[in-house]
């Protein structure tokens, strides 16, 4: 099967060829080249990584592979993603701030739907061990299915540990970011409600910000 972004190439190493600070920036910040660079070169590109030919000042050349992660799925990520890694190139290399996150957004639908997993594991762990309502017939049949509580305890502590670890993740983003300590207090309390939802959310709208900056200053 063809490779999307290398059938396409060509176009993008033209297109690319016009923005040689970007370029610079990606050999710079993904490319790990410390020496200084001249003007650097797209010389191939496809969905997992580009290859960057820099000239260095003191008229040497030196090959420099960008991978892209996670690879891309199709043509029509390549330019959200190429805008994303040039502002985290240069919000790196201290050459634009990081954007700043001042509202509060969650996605109301995927929380909605965590949010109805773990009311269901609620339900499981807390009904009425004694109660005869039919009402709770449903968790009373699992709970016997599984064993008990034991498995419902491992699964609560497993569910604990892992939105504790996202919060903290949730936490770097909001910092990183600049939301502020009520913006930044909700998503790390929703976080470690909810979990993956929202840093996910999260992260989308960070990159939005970012490919809306670069896009103003293009």
């Amino acid at each position: 099967m063809a490779d999307p972004v290398a059938d396409k190439s060509g176009f993008l190493r033209m297109y690319m060829s016009s923005h040689p600070d970007t370029l610079v920036a990606y050999a710079k910040w993904y490319g790990k080249v410390t020496e200084p660079i001249a003007s650097a070169e797209m010389t191939a590109i496809d969905s997992r990584s580009m290859t960057l030919t820099c000239s260095m000042k003191d008229g040497a050349k030196k090959v420099a592979t960008v991978p892209l992660e996670p690879p891309l799925s199709g043509y029509e990520e390549v330019k959200p993603r190429l805008l994303e890694m040039k502002a985290k190139a240069q919000e790196g290399l201290g050459m634009i701030k990081a954007p700043q996150l001042s509202t509060f957004k969650l996605n109301t639908v995927a929380t909605i739907k965590t949010g109805a997993a773990i009311a269901l594991l609620c339900y499981l762990t807390f009904f009425p061990r004694g109660s005869a309502s039919p009402f709770f017939y449903p968790a009373r049949t699992a709970h016997t299915l599984i064993g008990g509580d034991f498995p419902l305890q491992v699964a609560w502590i497993a569910l604990g540990v892992t939105h504790a670890l996202e919060s903290l993740y949730t936490y770097s983003l909001c910092r990183r970011h600049r939301t502020g300590l009520l913006v930044g207090t909700g998503y790390v309390l929703s976080t470690f409600v909810f979990g993956f939802t929202v840093w996910v959310e999260l992260r989308r709208r960070i990159q939005q910000m970012r490919i809306d900056s670069v896009m103003k200053v293009e």
